[in-house]
């Protein structure tokens, strides 16, 4: 029997953030996550911020009718991105694989706290929201961290090709003075680099 799969949404957009922001994605949002973002830090939160997010509704699929759904949305996308919540909960190789075999390519927006690395995936975008003792993929293409203002520049314990920070929004407004925070962090580590959420200001998903 194949495995089913507790799905919040899918839904075609650009990218609005990362690396790979202005590109066109569909995305598959998996209900559930292991985190609980708040602006008060606390052993589920990095604090700093509140999680904008709802993923706790869903609706169950199969590997296969979970394909269907993203390829009568993609409309000539490409690229898948799953995300959550936390995709790592439930994402796996063969899931994975089927979205290959229909010719897509697999990205994933994971908080770090569970090991992607075998499930064969072309992006790994890792935002910790743990202690970064906890984080247990240690390998990624972009790490992203969002900050709020006064807090410092991250030490990563995942290797990744680019670094980036992300002020804090409140809603869908940016925060200013996390954004010039930021802009302060960057300017005494230049290795690293903004990532603004622009799909809140382009006021699309």
């Amino acid at each position: 029997m194949s495995r089913s799969y507790r799905i919040n949404e899918v839904f075609r957009s650009l990218q609005g953030e990362g690396v790979r922001a202005g590109t066109v994605n569909v995305f598959v949002r998996f209900t559930g996550c292991n985190m609980k973002c708040e602006m008060a830090e606390n052993e589920l939160s990095p604090g700093g911020f509140d999680c904008d997010t709802e993923f706790a509704s869903g609706t169950t699929r199969t590997a296969d009718e979970l394909i269907q759904w993203v390829l009568s949305t993609a409309s000539g996308a490409s690229w898948v991105i799953f995300t959550g919540g936390e995709p790592g909960l439930q994402l796996d190789r063969e899931l994975v694989k089927g979205f290959h075999d229909a010719g897509f390519k697999c990205a994933i927006e994971t908080n770090g706290s569970i090991d992607v690395s075998e499930l064969g995936l072309d992006w790994v975008c890792v935002s910790p929201k743990v202690a970064e003792h906890a984080v247990r993929q240690k390998t990624a293409d972009e790490v992203k961290y969002v900050r709020g203002y006064g807090q410092g520049i991250p030490k990563p314990t995942c290797e990744a090709t680019h670094k980036l920070i992300s002020p804090a929004f409140n809603g869908l407004t940016i925060d200013t003075n996390a954004t010039k925070w930021c802009m302060r962090l960057l300017e005494e580590n230049p290795d690293w680099r903004l990532s603004v959420q622009l799909h809140k200001g382009w006021n699309i998903r």
